[in-house]
């Protein structure tokens, strides 16, 4: 049996350094997980009200995206990713010490503008310092250490929620600002090879023709984002109405919310990489398409949920699916972005 985790080999030793500081910033990944629960139950809002600070942090990672690119393109990736953390890491500070609503909306809107910026510029500095035929186990790398350090952080904030929400928020900023001064310090780029405009140069004629459109006019990349958004936005109830779903109407503990994370991220720990390795050369219909089925019928077999035991197994499903899924779509974004 060929070893899965040979399509690492060669990876460049920034990625490394870039792998680090995403698995420590993960790591106090406990914010976001626990938001929906901390606006409803220590800052006693409504489930109305909680929404509306949930759509300020999707807003603003809806205004960051293009713009994060845009500004990593005039000052380069690394330094949109540093600047990313170190100020994200500041802003969730503050977070304990406000409490009028609409402070609490204004923060969670700057914060996501500031933290969803690490994204973009990640995607992006590692398309321009991995060869296209390592791109998918280069994200999946990327996720793997999302993964790994999402294993920890949710769990460990369910048990620290139970007795003060203040530390997620304090663990969360101190563990963003320990990764941005991580990259601050290795993360040198200067000299390095890109390899976008060399991967655009050799792919066959169909490809640099779409790499030459503009997303609008890039018919195969709407299809793409059309698929997608429906998936996305039932997936991403995994930070709404997922955790009142399980704490509040199933009274599940928040232990056992992050618990329920863990399974998620174990899984994809272990068996993503193997699993990318199985399906590196699927064409990317194939995978995107298996990907969000299995997401839709993980999260539609929620309805069935009534327990703990219940609530693991849809996760099950459903993590299969993202683990297809996301490194594709990644992947594909890289491999047809002008």
């Amino acid at each position: 049996m060929t070893n899965p985790w040979r399509d690492l080999k060669g990876l460049p030793k920034e990625m490394w350094f870039i792998t680090g500081a995403v698995l420590i910033n993960r790591t106090g990944t406990m914010v976001l997980p626990f938001l929906m629960l901390y606006l409803t139950k220590a800052m006693n809002l409504s489930a109305q009200k909680a929404s509306l600070a949930l759509i300020a942090h999707g807003i603003g990672g809806l205004i960051t995206a293009p713009i994060a690119g845009r500004v990593a393109d005039l000052l380069g990736a690394g330094r949109v990713m540093k600047m990313s953390l170190i100020c994200s890491g500041i802003a969730l500070f503050f977070f304990p010490f406000i409490s009028n609503f609409y402070l609490i909306v204004a923060m969670v809107f700057i914060w996501s503008v500031i933290s969803e910026a690490f994204r973009p510029a990640c995607m992006a500095i590692i398309s321009e310092l991995v060869p296209v035929e390592q791109l998918k186990p280069a994200f999946a790398l990327n996720r793997l250490a999302i993964n790994l350090g999402m294993s920890i952080g949710p769990a460990l904030g369910g048990f620290l929620a139970s007795f003060s929400f203040g530390l997620i928020f304090i663990i969360d900023g101190v563990t963003s600002l320990l990764a941005g001064i991580i990259l601050f310090f290795f993360l040198n780029l200067a000299g390095k090879t890109v390899y976008i405009s060399s991967k655009k140069a050799s792919n066959d004629d169909n490809i640099v023709g779409e790499h030459n459109l503009t997303p609008t006019k890039n018919k195969s990349f709407v299809y793409f984002l059309l698929a997608l958004i429906p998936t996305v936005l039932v997936f991403f109830q995994l930070e709404s109405t997922a955790p009142l779903f399980l704490v509040r109407d199933l009274k599940m503990s928040e232990a056992i919310f992050g618990l329920l994370f863990s399974v998620n991220t174990v899984i994809i720990v272990f068996l993503e990489i193997p699993l990318n390795s199985i399906t590196n050369n699927w064409p990317y219909n194939r995978s995107l398409a298996l990907g969000c089925l299995l997401t839709g019928l993980g999260f539609g077999a929620m309805i069935f949920v009534n327990d703990a035991i219940s609530a693991a197994f849809s996760v099950v499903i459903w993590t299969f699916g993202e683990m297809i899924l996301f490194p594709a779509s990644s992947a594909y974004v890289a491999e047809v972005s002008p």
